[in-house]
């Protein structure tokens, strides 16, 4: 069982497509990095490695980096590009921990790199990425740079550890679990956002702008993303639905529909989420309290309010198509869910 949240109006639907062809060159440019410094005379972590790549991905995160740079006006390098791939090496370290603390065996629809490797090889191999990461910054040769990159990644750890002690708590609350996703998910955004401004050189007005709209863009697609869960949509995006309920993570759709619940709806998430005790039916039956305490549908309102202080955040900026494409971009996001 799903559900599908509607969206008002009859519009295209969003997609990546401009902001994929305004960094397109500088894109096949950051994924050539990418192989090249995924090279290792270690057999295992080029063929891990490869694994990954054949999985794809968006790229988001590194697009995020060329788009800024380019809104920025940077020119004449190629310091965006590696520093991209740096990003992306970063994000990619992240999910194949991840992938190991949650036990997950899909990936992008794909059997992930843990259930093919093992436990061991993906820890490594993550190990292996995020020293890839910091020789790029190293070789940047910026202490801006390296400084937001460097807090960036202690940060997203603190998000895991975070996530870690929420799971399977019931009694989380908002806070903790906004507190979560921004260090897990939006703080790399909102880094791989500013560092474009970086490079360009722009004053720190810009740079922050830019790190909040990442912020601010990072935590709406992390709340689509919990919707999309509890979502008929999540089989389109090669995702299993009902992955965050079995490992019991404690999403805000769960914390909405367990505060708006009767004691019996709450003894029910107690059993499932907290003890793990989870029988057949027991998702169906989730989505459907999750429907009638309207948690899914105030979830997106959550995004789009996050997504509007994205968009705010962009003002300072003169309209083009860089602009007009991370504004499109906050609509992708959200749009998602539909």
């Amino acid at each position: 069982m799903g559900v599908v949240v509607s969206l008002d109006g009859d519009r295209k639907k969003p997609s990546l497509d401009a902001l994929t062809s305004l960094v397109e060159d500088d894109l096949k440019a950051v994924n050539e990095m990418i192989v090249q410094r995924m090279h290792s005379p270690v057999e295992m972590i080029p063929q891990l490695a490869s694994h990954l790549i054949a999985a794809g991905g968006k790229r988001l995160r590194p697009m995020l980096t060329l788009a800024s740079a380019k809104m920025c006006g940077y020119q004449g390098g190629r310091r965006h590009v590696a520093l991209a791939a740096c990003v992306e090496f970063i994000h990619t370290a992240t999910l194949l921990h991840d992938d190991v603390v949650d036990e997950s065996d899909l990936r992008r629809g794909l059997a992930s790199a843990n259930a093919v490797f093992g436990n061991k090889a993906s820890v490594l191999v993550g190990d292996f990425l995020f020293s890839r990461s910091f020789e790029l910054m190293v070789e940047d040769g910026s202490l801006e740079v390296l400084g937001i990159l460097s807090h960036a990644s202690s940060v997203i750890a603190e998000g895991e550890v975070l996530q870690l002690i929420t799971t399977n708590d019931t009694e989380t609350g908002e806070t903790a679990y906004l507190d979560v996703i921004r260090a897990k998910t939006a703080q790399l955004f909102a880094a791989a956002c500013r560092i474009g401004a970086v490079v360009a050189a722009r004053p720190r007005v810009e740079e922050e702008a830019l790190e909040t709209y990442g912020m601010n863009l990072g935590i709406t697609f992390q709340l689509i993303d919990d919707v999309l869960d509890y979502s008929a949509e999540q089989a389109e995006l090669g995702k299993t639905v009902g992955d965050d309920f079995s490992e019991g993570k404690i999403t805000l759709p769960v914390i909405l529909a367990f505060r708006r619940g009767d004691e019996e709806e709450r003894r029910f998430w107690r059993r499932t989420l907290e003890k793990l005790e989870q029988e057949d039916g027991d998702l169906e039956r989730a989505i459907e309290l999750m429907v009638r305490h309207e948690a899914l549908a105030d979830t997106v309102e959550r995004a789009r309010h996050y997504g509007a202080i994205a968009r705010d955040s962009l003002g300072i900026f003169a309209d083009g198509p860089v602009k007009g494409a991370f504004d499109d971009l906050i609509d992708f996001c959200i749009e998602r869910a539909h």
